[in-house]
């Protein structure tokens, strides 16, 4: 805490001075006012990290100056000194922001101790606003990049959804940012203070999956050594991610609704049930309406989860947002990797948007990290990107269909299509097939539907 600075407010000179300088002595930076007046105006012109003030002073009062240092500064912590006859003030004076109060004739060794707990209670407070302010930046909506109209109907309405206490489902391809969203969706609503658990249910086994969300006690099963807290008590009062959802077994999906329900969840092995307050925020792949018609998921835990569904576009569906998405994930890993001088041609960027992006962002993302990493010039060329890159831009380079002015059907283009693959590998069925990205069952298929001949 040296170097801090500390302004001693007081109107009796001596008392001033002898603060000070103990101050001084102890590696704090002190300056010192006469009366609030003075205080306030020493506040306008050099920032401090603490008040040390008197509580009575002629004119303006301690008090009064502590109202006004927490109106004009309230990240600057007060400290009150005051008399054994104005204990009720300095109680008051805590009531209304001060941090602590030191009774006089001041003993340096309780000065010392009290300014140095309030001066890491201000450095508490400011790594706070910091990290909070990293995680705004960090989850904020405007972090989910792309100027598609689906995607930003898709943040509208997240962004909505963040402030009521509704259950939510994200609907969406592998890698294309549900988890993203979900913490954006937790880290601006009311929840924000307080945790958000995460949980795939596809990623631990059916026969844990229960304890782990659910938690257990003391002697509930073999191994069972020690009470558990599970996942949702965790979350308690915070949010719940439950990432596919899909996955989790129908036994479990009973207990789940519930938590929906009731509010409350039974731990393996608990004699009475335990009350919990989370938000739920579920994301899948799959199509959980299928799934119902199905029989592998319940209909009334889909119409519980479904309040307010989301559903996050993949990138195949967004080419506009690829070149942007490059932009930003390049900027990132030319700093991460310190690679400051590394450029990437705009000539390049076509090769991004042809290909289908099976994995979308997270497969772009990964893709730019590479580069990055790889590439051993001071620019990103043609062979530094993925193989599948450079093969997928040919390829959609030499498909050059025209359209009639009279128009064209999807049936007479696919008919095409086929013709010119089988004529391209000398009627290879095996060969036009891999090059039309089928079977070779399916080929034959639609060489019957258009009835394709060698001879054609």
């Amino acid at each position: 805490m040296i170097g801090k600075r500390i302004l001693v407010v007081d109107d009796e000179e001596n008392l001033r001075r002898v603060t000070q300088l103990k101050l001084q002595q102890a590696g704090y930076e002190a300056l010192t006012a006469s009366d609030a007046s003075q205080a306030l105006d020493v506040l306008s012109k050099h920032p401090q990290d603490l008040v040390l003030t008197d509580l009575k002073m002629p004119g303006m009062s301690g008090i009064d100056l502590l109202r006004k240092v927490k109106e004009e500064y309230p990240e600057v912590i007060v400290v009150v000194v005051t008399a054994y006859g104005t204990i009720e003030s300095a109680v008051e004076a805590m009531r209304l922001g001060a941090y602590d109060y030191i009774i006089k004739p001041v003993n340096s060794d309780a000065l010392k101790l009290i300014v140095s707990r309030a001066l890491e209670h201000h450095r508490l407070q400011e790594e706070v606003r910091n990290l909070r302010s990293a995680i705004d930046r960090k989850f904020g909506f405007e972090n989910i990049v792309g100027q598609s109209k689906s995607l930003l109907t898709t943040l509208d309405n997240a962004s909505r959804a963040a402030q009521s206490d509704s259950t939510v489902m994200i609907r969406g391809e592998t890698g294309t940012g549900k988890e993203l969203l979900a913490k954006a969706i937790h880290f601006n609503s009311p929840r924000r203070e307080r945790p958000i658990i995460v949980i795939n249910c596809g990623a631990i086994p059916k026969e844990l999956l229960e304890s782990e969300l659910f938690g257990h006690t003391k002697g509930s099963f073999t191994g069972a050594l020690a009470n558990k807290q599970g996942k949702i008590e965790m979350a308690d009062q915070g949010s719940l991610f439950l990432d596919e959802i899909g996955e989790m077994p129908l036994e479990l999906q009973v207990k789940l609704l519930r938590l929906i329900q009731e509010r409350e969840i039974e731990k393996i092995g608990a004699a009475a049930p335990t009350k919990v307050n989370v938000r739920i925020i579920a994301a899948t792949h799959r199509n959980l309406q299928a799934m119902v018609e199905d029989g592998t998921f319940r209909e009334d835990l889909y119409y519980r989860l479904n309040v307010i569904p989301l559903t996050l576009p993949p990138l195949r569906e967004r080419p506009d947002d690829i070149a942007e998405l490059v932009a930003i994930f390049f900027a990132k890993f030319k700093e991460r990797l310190n690679r400051p001088g590394l450029k990437l041609p705009p000539s390049l960027l076509p090769y991004f948007s042809t290909y289908r992006w099976p994995g979308n962002v997270r497969e772009l993302e990964n893709v730019v990290e590479r580069f990055v990493v790889l590439s051993p010039g001071d620019e990103v060329t043609v062979s530094d990107l993925p193989d599948f890159l450079v093969r997928e831009r040919p390829a959609m380079e030499a498909i050059r269909l025209e359209l009639p002015p009279q128009g064209i059907s999807i049936e007479a283009v696919e008919r095409e299509l086929v013709l010119r693959a089988l004529q391209r590998f000398n009627w290879n069925q095996t060969k036009a097939a891999e090059c039309l990205d089928i079977s070779r069952k399916m080929l034959i298929y639609r060489m019957e539907k258009f009835n394709l001949r060698k001879d054609d």
